[in-house]
């Protein structure tokens, strides 16, 4: 079985997060358990997942990812990274962008952090 941060996991805000899909929990009850799951769904599929991890013996470092999902992401990471790189050109080239060229710019690198980004939900 999986060992679990007490009471959900905390991003560097210190917000409380659902073990399964990383949303902020809401604020706690003031009686009972705290809440480790946003949804009634979420502890659903971490109780198979373990339960799956346990049949195929992984370890608490182990994951199983479908190989679509890893190109999906590399895909969307390199396209990200060649837009890094191309606004940095663009800034280096030109020592003083003009309004227009910087809203240009970052309209570029939001574009490409976009897939990254709904990858991540």
């Amino acid at each position: 079985m999986t060992k679990q941060a007490p009471f959900g996991t905390h991003d560097r805000s210190g917000e409380r997060k659902c073990l399964w899909c990383r949303r902020t929990l809401p604020a706690p009850a003031r009686t009972g358990r705290p809440r480790l799951y946003c949804r009634q769904s979420c502890r659903q599929q971490d109780y198979e997942a373990r339960l799956r991890a346990t049949e195929l013996q992984l370890g608490d470092n182990e994951l199983v990812v479908a190989r679509v999902q890893i190109d999906e992401l590399r895909d969307a990471a390199h396209v990200l990274a060649y837009a890094v790189d191309d606004t940095e050109r663009d800034l280096a080239a030109a020592p003083n962008p003009t309004k227009s060229e910087l809203l240009e710019m970052l309209t570029w690198l939001l574009e490409a952090a976009r897939p990254v980004r709904d990858l991540c939900r």
